[in-house]
């Protein structure tokens, strides 16, 4: 008897086709309709199709990645299901991503797969990502690494990866370190171990929170705006190492001076955040004002991470921990 993969359809660029009406692509495709186009899969496993939405990627919603995960966890207490894929638009598919995974908790794998290309197109890679994602979630070498990114027969970390190109099918890529392993000839070879993974227990997760990237000549209105306008939190994606033009730092002191927690990242594609300069407005500032350093989290998913730890809490110094503990202790 085959291993069962429940595939999640989202929606996305996997789900479009062309309407010839506009001369675009939107989503059009049910669950059914793309397995149609995925070949021999019943050769890997047994598939059970669940429609959630069809959206593109930028209509998700936090709501609507709490709706995802309540599926996803029911799914998972299934014990005829082996692992889980869910397909979603590429264009925020790292942030679902993360957010699963910093929500799950299960030994079982579960796999977030799209496409850079819709089925008008030539050369559509939504069915061979869609048979890698299942290869990768009936895999024993997928148990407990956390929730993983297939595209391209690569498989990522969805700490790690991210989205870096508007048009390569090898847009996701984790760019310090590398993907994690391959599928090859429909097996899944690891390359790596994941070694740091949170979890973050919550049932709500705070839709409030600002991000920001610093640029030259930056200054306080927008943090104070959103301050004064009830942002609960604010994420900022600092140059370089961790470092803000000195026209940003009274909104910094103005948020942190109302409780709203501010996370520094790097607006660099790759590379951690660190109190290392001691200029007016550098990383060193920022910390002694009481600034949470993100580590080598981008903003959208240092974003995602403070929503959800605002979701459990609205002490500061468990927030810090959330991000800071294992990254800088």
């Amino acid at each position: 008897m085959k291993d069962t993969v429940a595939i999640v359809f989202t929606g996305g660029t996997i789900s479009m086709t062309i309407d010839p009406r506009i001369g675009a692509a939107i989503p059009s495709l049910s669950g059914e309709q793309i397995m149609s186009m995925v070949t021999n899969i019943d050769k890997i496993a047994s598939t059970r199709v669940i429609n959630f939405s069809e959206i593109p990627g930028p209509h998700m919603t936090p709501q609507k990645l709490m709706d995802l995960k309540a599926l996803v966890e029911s799914l998972l207490l299934d014990p005829e299901i082996k692992g889980i894929v869910v397909t979603h638009g590429t264009d925020s598919l790292e942030e679902t991503a993360y957010f699963l995974d910093l929500t799950i908790k299960s030994e079982k794998p579960v796999v977030v797969v799209g496409a850079m290309r819709n089925s008008s197109e030539l050369g559509y890679d939504g069915p061979s990502n869609l048979a890698a994602a299942v290869c990768t979630a009936v895999s024993e070498k997928a148990k407990n690494k956390g929730v993983l990114v297939v595209l391209n027969n690569e498989v990522n970390s969805a700490l790690e990866v991210t989205k870096t190109n508007t048009l390569s099918l090898g847009t996701f890529r984790s760019l310090s370190y590398g993907p994690i392993g391959i599928i090859d000839n429909d097996i899944l070879i690891l390359h790596r171990d994941i070694i740091q993974r949170q979890h973050i227990k919550t049932s709500t997760l705070e839709e409030k929170v600002a991000l920001f990237k610093s640029v030259i000549g930056m200054d306080s209105d927008l943090i104070n705006h959103c301050v004064d306008a009830g942002y609960k939190g604010i994420v900022i994606e600092a140059m370089g190492r961790g470092n803000i033009p000195p026209s940003m730092l009274e909104g910094v002191q103005h948020a942190i001076s109302h409780n709203v927690p501010v996370v520094i990242v790097s607006r660099c594609p790759s590379g951690r955040v660190l109190d290392t300069y001691g200029y007016e407005g550098a990383g060193n500032s920022l910390r002694k004002m009481g600034c949470i350093f993100g580590g080598e989290l981008n903003g959208p998913k240092a974003r995602i991470k403070l929503m959800l730890a605002l979701g459990t809490t609205d002490d500061m110094d468990e927030i810090r921990d959330l991000f800071e503990k294992d990254e800088y202790n």
